[in-house]
């Protein structure tokens, strides 16, 4: 659990450098003039760097009626990188980003069909005509990308918000409704601080980025 992860984070003993002087885990030294710039490494963020492949590709969701659009060029990056460059699927390190207006589509269909009228009244759209139906039309095909290696980047504040709703909708409380949403995400699911931290480690850690809003 994400509240675990930050704990045992924030217990751990500062490694000491020369002199024994204690920094934190995640400080780099301070680059010497005229260095290039590294950004720091941290724990929560490990996982981007374990993804095996040649080439590293984060989308970055936000809004609901727009997410067909990331579904689509991720097709194209799996499709392409095969057919043009004859690669296969485990040489692409692929992330998707979901917070904000798409983060319940990472959950699967026992989720959508116990929640899917939360999820779609409470789902950020760009085009106010463009409100999701309560149900999941991209379960199929991410499900797919799962088993092709694709990542998902969830947004726990974004999780959060859900799990009130839940909570309130079932009389329970917010670790109940946490608990069960986390537990039912489609798979390769990795539930991050905040999806928009989580666009700017990816980058960091190499990955080109697409944005489809």
């Amino acid at each position: 659990m994400l509240r675990r992860a930050f704990l045992s984070h924030l217990t751990g003993t500062a490694a000491l450098v020369g002199g024994g002087q204690a920094v934190a885990p995640s400080t780099p030294a301070a680059p010497a003039p005229g260095s290039p710039w590294t950004p720091a490494r941290h724990a929560l963020d490990e996982w981007m760097d374990q993804i095996p492949g040649k080439h590293r590709v984060v989308f970055d969701t936000f809004m609901a009626d727009h997410f067909g659009l990331a579904v689509a060029f991720a097709g194209n990056q799996f499709r392409m990188n095969k057919e043009a460059y004859g690669l296969q699927d485990s040489d692409l390190a692929m992330i998707m980003v979901v917070r904000h207006g798409t983060g319940p589509y990472v959950f699967n269909e026992a989720m959508w069909s116990k929640y899917g009228t939360i999820f779609a009244e409470n789902m950020s759209v760009a085009d106010a005509g463009s409100r999701p139906k309560p149900e999941h039309p991209y379960l199929a095909r991410l499900t797919t990308y799962v088993k092709q290696g694709m990542h998902f980047a969830v947004c726990n504040l974004t999780t959060s918000n859900y799990a009130r709703m839940v909570a309130k909708k079932n009389g329970t409380d917010f670790d109940a409704a946490y608990k069960e949403l986390t537990t039912n995400a489609i798979g390769n699911a990795h539930f991050v601080s905040a999806g928009v931290v989580a666009v700017t480690r990816a980058q960091e850690y190499g990955y080109a980025l697409v944005t489809t809003g």
